[in-house]
C-alpha cells in the first residue's frame, strides 16, 4: 500500500514484473484478444490467502482495465474467512463463493460479462508464476487452470515454515 492508502498498481515488463514487486501489489496479466476463446483471461498472484488484503489490489488494477467491478467469483475453502462484500473505493464488491477451487477467481465487472483469472499459489517461485501467467493468457489457451498449475511447478504444496 501506499502512503495515501490506495493499492499500488505496477506497470512493467511481464519478465520484470515480479522483481520489483511488493506486498499490496496486483499482479495481473489480461488477455488482449477480442474473442475470448481461451479458457482463462488473466492470471493473479495474490501475496496470501487473506482475501480481505488481497482482493482490493487486484480490484484497483482490473477497475482501470475493464470498468468497476461489481462481483468476484471464489472458493470460500481456499480463502481465509471469505466475507459476503467488501467496500473497495468506495464501491461496494459482492463476493459469491463457488466451488471453483483454490485456482480461479471469476470477476464480473458489468451484469453481462465475467472473467475467469487462474490464482497462482502465493507460496510459487518467480520462474514458475511468470510461466503459468504466460500459458493463461495465451492466444487460444484451453488448458484448465488447475492443469497450467500443475505443467508450471506451482502446484506443490507450500512449504512448511
Amino acid at each position: 500500500m501506499s502512503d495515501s492508502g490506495s493499492p499500488r498498481v505496477t506497470r512493467l515488463p511481464p519478465d520484470a514484473v515480479h522483481q520489483a514487486v511488493r506486498p499490496g501489489t496486483a499482479v495481473v496479466r489480461l488477455e488482449t484478444t477480442q474473442d475470448r476463446q481461451a479458457v482463462l483471461d488473466g492470471a493473479w498472484w495474490p501475496w496470501s490467502r487473506d482475501i480481505t488484503a488481497e482482493l482490493p489490489s487486484l480490484i484497483a488494477a482490473l477497475t482501470e482495465h475493464v470498468g468497476p467491478v461489481t462481483r468476484v467469483g471464489l472458493d470460500a475453502s481456499a480463502w481465509e474467512a471469505l466475507p459476503t462484500r467488501l467496500v473497495i473505493d468506495d464501491r461496494v464488491v459482492h463476493i459469491d463463493s463457488f466451488p471453483v477451487g483454490d485456482d480461479t477467481v471469476l470477476i464480473t465487472p458489468a451484469e453481462q460479462d465475467l472473467f475467469s483469472l487462474l490464482v497462482i499459489p502465493p507460496h510459487a517461485t518467480p520462474d514458475a508464476a511468470r510461466a503459468a501467467m504466460t500459458e493463461a493468457v495465451r492466444t487460444g489457451n484451453i488448458t484448465q487452470a488447475d492443469q497450467i498449475l500443475i505443467h508450471t511447478g506451482t502446484h506443490r504444496a507450500a512449504p512448511d515454515p
